[in-house]
């Protein structure tokens, strides 16, 4: 079975992501080893909390490098929730730069009446990249589970692989650029989509 490197810098809890990629036919290996990372066949960054303490404990670990090097050796690498974040170049939750493998911004969802954040539940994709190996046989509109007041705003929206809508916003949800995805939702909480998602990620590792 392909081995995922499920990177551990203490931003939530880990299980139920592995539980999801064991069920994908995964192997999954919590880890904060550079080795590791770049002896495993793909790599996730999970995260949950906020976006300034996954920073500074990515760099108090001296993740920020070898995460880096992992992506740029092509193999495929999956960000979730605070993990998508992250790959941005700044929040407006607070004041740390992210990694900067994707260009753009996170930001806090707008207040409007009777819209509730953080956007909490489930919520239908709309799919904007249709060859994104992630999507394969979900169909054009699956469901996923969110829970989060900020998103993601790339600069450059073909990175943009899915939207969805909270309020009056739309908004970016996942993307997908060479070897990098990632989804502001949890697969490993989203059933059958969810973990079909994942299967799709795991597939990729044994192309």
């Amino acid at each position: 079975m392909p081995v995922v490197a499920v990177i551990d810098y203490d931003m939530g809890n880990l299980h139920s992501a592995c539980k999801g990629l064991e069920i994908a036919g995964a192997t999954p290996i919590v880890t904060n080893d550079p080795l590791e990372l770049s002896n495993a066949d793909g790599i996730v960054l999970p995260g949950v909390g906020s976006f300034d303490p996954a920073m500074h404990k990515l760099r108090a670990n001296h993740l920020e490098q070898p995460i880096k090097e992992a992506i740029a050796s092509g193999k495929p690498f999956l960000g979730i929730c605070l993990g998508m974040q992250i790959l941005f170049e700044s929040s407006e939750e607070g004041q740390e730069s992210g990694l900067g493998i994707i260009q753009g911004q996170v930001k806090r969802f707008l207040h409007e009446p009777n819209v509730t954040i953080p956007h909490m539940g489930w919520n239908q994709l709309a799919l904007t990249q249709a060859d994104c190996p992630l999507w394969q046989d979900l169909g054009n509109s699956p469901w996923m589970y969110f829970v989060h007041s900020y998103y993601t705003a790339p600069v450059d929206n073909k990175v943009t692989a899915a939207t969805t809508t909270h309020g009056s916003q739309t908004v970016t949800v996942a993307i997908a650029k060479d070897n990098v995805m990632a989804v502001q939702f949890h697969p490993e909480k989203s059933s059958t989509d969810g973990i079909h998602l994942l299967s799709n990620f795991v597939r990729m590792l044994s192309a």
